[in-house]
């Protein structure tokens, strides 16, 4: 079972530069919700504290089943990337413009929670109509197809 939840709303707002695939602290309630899929990517974003990656904003539901161990639904949650990974992204957002924003969440094969970030550049509002213009465009050939 391969669940995945996408954020649209980033590939919206950004271009997205560069993709990275992080691992990602959980509590065992806050998996248990992800696989359930009650996941919101509304305000989430990635910041460096102390070389560390956190992702904030997050909302991962409080599970449904959990007890008085049950997570908080919205908290810093620490982003795993190697170092020299790190180094890189801490390098790069030195440019003027780009920030990191979580693009989706999944599980891999060995059935642990990943996520994948990107390096992204905010798009400016003629941009985001030019994306609306284009994704119209493809759903008219779709439709002819």
């Amino acid at each position: 079972m391969s669940k995945e939840m996408n954020n649209r709303q980033a590939f919206y707002h950004y271009f997205i530069e560069e993709k990275y695939i992080a691992g990602i602290v959980l509590l065992g309630t806050e998996v248990k919700s992800i696989r359930e899929g009650k996941v919101s990517f509304n305000d989430a974003f990635c910041l460096f504290d102390t070389n560390e990656l956190w992702l904030r904003g997050l909302y991962i539901a409080e599970y449904s089943h959990g007890t008085v161990n049950n997570h908080i639904a919205v908290h810093d949650r620490k982003l795993l990337l190697q170092k020299r990974e790190l180094r890189k992204l801490q390098n790069k957002l030195k440019d003027k413009g780009l920030t990191i924003v979580p693009l989706r969440i999944f599980l891999n094969e060995k059935n642990l929670v990943k996520v994948e970030i990107g390096l992204a550049k905010g798009k400016k509002l003629h941009d985001k109509r030019d994306t609306i213009k284009q994704r119209d465009a493809e759903r008219e050939m779709k439709r002819f197809v």
